[in-house]
């Protein structure tokens, strides 16, 4: 009785051992398979909701509201769990998101095409315009300029783009509804604002043919003014064009406005 259950133990200790054995052989080869991911990006002050014309406090007590609020965003990779990089293709990596634009839940989708199939973890994307692309001059920047230009994120070329474009008022204890505008942008080669930020995700991104992906990135527009460097309107920062000294401040305030809150595998 007792070799009866040694025989059944072993076996099954084989069969158990063999299953693994397959599985581990079966992995998924998604070599030459592409698919789509969304980025659903959704503007947000702190944990409200951003909507045009509502009013919005800082913390030295100062409030602004907003009548346009859009941004460039560049160069965008993914990092596989492998240690691959995926890189969008240069000519098409470059999108404009502009809250004007958002759909019924606020958010702008862009969808990148022709994505390898693989498991993500994080991805990466510049906040602006890189030196590189600039340097190829107005004619080398494909449909973009155009778009840039009809959205009013352009100065003359040899300024370049603006970055990040926030037009509205703000109020402080001694001033009602005084003009705020944000263009802040590189100057040409002289001053280079542009900045990369890396978000991981907190699942894996299964991109594949029968499977899209939507990356929900939430941003914190409070930080452009209240990051790592808070700023306040009436020291100035209620016009930020192409000042050398501010719009490093608010460039890098930028980086950190950036979460993946969350990611459906559709």
């Amino acid at each position: 009785m007792k070799i009866s259950k040694i025989a059944l133990v072993l076996m099954l200790s084989i069969s158990i051992i063999s299953c693994s054995s397959d599985d581990d052989n079966n992995t998924e080869d998604l070599t030459g398979q592409k698919g789509q991911l969304v980025l659903k990006f959704d503007n947000g002050v702190g944990d409200q909701d951003f909507i045009f014309g509502t009013s919005y406090n800082k913390s030295n007590g100062e409030s602004y509201k907003l009548d346009q609020l859009k941004y460039i965003i560049s160069n965008v990779s993914l990092l596989d769990s492998e240690g691959n990089t995926f890189e969008y293709p240069t000519e098409d990596n470059v999108f404009l998101v502009d809250e004007a634009n958002g759909n019924n839940a606020g958010e702008i989708w862009i969808t990148l095409d022709n994505v390898d199939a693989a498991d993500y973890t994080s991805i990466s994307f510049g906040v602006g315009i890189d030196q590189e692309r600039y340097l190829r001059g107005a004619d080398g920047q494909g449909d973009f300029l155009q778009i840039a230009q009809d959205a009013g994120m352009l100065w003359s070329w040899a300024t370049g783009f603006r970055f990040v474009r926030l037009d509205g008022v703000f109020s402080s204890d001694t001033v009602t509804d005084q003009a705020l505008n944000i263009h802040m942008g590189s100057v040409g080669t002289s001053l280079d604002n542009y900045r990369e930020v890396t978000l991981p995700f907190p699942n894996s991104v299964l991109v594949r043919p029968s499977m899209t992906p939507e990356v929900h990135v939430k941003t914190d527009i409070a930080t452009i003014f209240d990051g790592p460097t808070p700023v306040n309107f009436m020291d100035g920062y209620d016009q930020v064009h192409t000042d050398p000294i501010e719009t490093p401040i608010i460039a890098n305030n930028m980086m950190e406005m950036f979460e993946v809150h969350h990611v459906h595998n559709n």
